[in-house]
């Protein structure tokens, strides 16, 4: 298969995953976060694509799953620029573990899971921190008036946002570790 249409193939089968997983977890975690988020593993495929393919395949496969969030209709948009903050740059953001790529491949070919696993984390601690700040920055835009009364809007959007991104972060964390202890020459990328 040519290069390129591997991965075009690979970014839409991984968005695709990603949005399923996160469809999931919305339906079972909706009632805990009204004002959206949730405890998801849909940064999963996110993350191995930007372990497989760099930092354009983590980029391309962000900004499709926020694509297809907004399309399916599964996202919740007060203002299009909310919409684009949330679903496009928080969700695109992630694929910048992508940075990490070569030192976690190199690791994982020569056996080295110990350090193929914390380049790994710190990928995966980089992306969530900054899908992070995008969901801070637009909750003290965006929801700021909805804040419990007396409580800085600042300090609302920290801990709103934190509580449900750390878990995310550690479970994908979980995920993502497991899956390379057991399974790292099937997601590495093989030369072509």
């Amino acid at each position: 298969m040519n290069h390129k249409t591997l991965f075009l193939v690979e970014v839409a089968v991984f968005s695709s995953l990603a949005l399923l997983l996160d469809l999931v977890s919305g339906f079972i975690f909706s009632r805990i976060w009204p004002q959206g988020g949730s405890v998801s593993i849909a940064m999963v495929p996110i993350f191995l694509m930007a372990y497989r393919w760099g930092i354009k395949g983590g980029l391309s496969t962000g900004f499709l799953l926020g694509l297809l969030q907004v399309v399916s209709g599964t996202a919740w948009i007060a203002h299009p620029i909310q919409g684009f903050i949330d679903y496009f740059l928080a969700f695109t953001v992630v694929g910048i573990s992508g940075v990490f790529m070569t030192r976690v491949s190199s690791y994982y070919k020569n056996g080295n899971k110990k350090m193929g696993l914390f380049y790994g984390i710190a990928g995966m601690f980089t992306g969530s921190f900054l899908r992070y700040i995008c969901h801070v920055i637009s909750g003290i835009f965006f929801f700021g008036s909805s804040t419990p009364a007396g409580t800085p809007v600042l300090t609302f959007s920290l801990v709103y946002n934190g509580t449900y991104m750390l878990a995310s972060f550690l479970l994908s964390g979980v995920v993502v570790a497991m899956l390379y202890s057991s399974a790292s020459n099937v997601l590495l990328k093989k030369a072509y």
